[in-house]
């Protein structure tokens, strides 16, 4: 039986210090083989095995204004939430890195989502951002990828721009198994290019509460 991987026996500070220090100098950080091998493949197994129905083309837009764009992406996704196994041992490690970077960066994180992606071959996701300044309330992106034995024939990487110049690139990811990404999401500009073969990653969004007197957000 695997051990869970938030439990005690594994000790993340040296990489969240890692993933702090490079927010607060870049507002991306990049480890790769972040976390535990066996752990990955655990995920990726979980991905694998949803029913079909389970994972759906993914759109743009939030709540009512979310519609599908092939133009812009042609990915399927699937939502995560609390469970026994793999996915409820992800959303514990995202917990515990969201409470070290509040500690460590004071960002106020409150909630976090995110979701299981799969890039069909030739699928894409055009240059976006993950929220944009003043009218979102994502602060922090997390991508996870699940893909063993990646090479660079393959593809599909991650592109992130800089933040003031969309076409100049910063940084190129790939999405080779157990490397984790993080970024601020109103900074960086990033697309995801097409692939090869079948891509499998998790990708996941912090966000800061923006409820008010009339309105409850996060949404239940």
């Amino acid at each position: 039986m695997m051990t869970p991987v938030a439990s005690p026996s594994h000790d993340f500070s040296v990489l969240f210090d890692n993933i702090a220090n490079d927010l607060r100098l870049n507002g991306f950080s990049v480890q790769p083989m972040a976390l535990p091998y066996d752990f990955c493949l655990d995920l990726r197994q979980t991905l694998l095995g949803l029913d079909a129905s389970a994972l759906k083309k993914a759109g743009v837009g939030r709540d009512a204004r979310n519609h599908a764009n092939a133009d812009l992406r042609r990915d399927e996704i699937s939502w995560i939430e609390p469970d026994e196994g793999p996915k409820d041992e992800w959303l514990q490690f995202s917990a515990c890195l969201q409470q070290h970077l509040n500690r460590t960066l004071m960002l106020g994180l409150f909630s976090f989502e995110s979701h299981f992606a799969h890039y069909a071959p030739g699928a894409f996701y055009k240059t976006h951002l993950d929220a944009f300044r003043g009218q979102a309330n994502r602060i922090l992106s997390v991508v996870l990828y699940l893909n063993p034995g990646w090479t660079d024939y393959d593809g599909g990487e991650m592109v992130l721009y800089e933040e003031n110049e969309p076409h100049e690139k910063l940084c190129s990811v790939k999405p080779e198994l157990g490397t984790l990404v993080v970024f601020l999401s109103e900074e960086f500009p990033h697309e995801v290019l097409p692939a090869k073969r079948d891509r499998y990653s998790i990708a996941g969004w912090y966000r800061v509460n923006t409820s008010t007197g009339t309105r409850v957000d996060p949404p239940a």
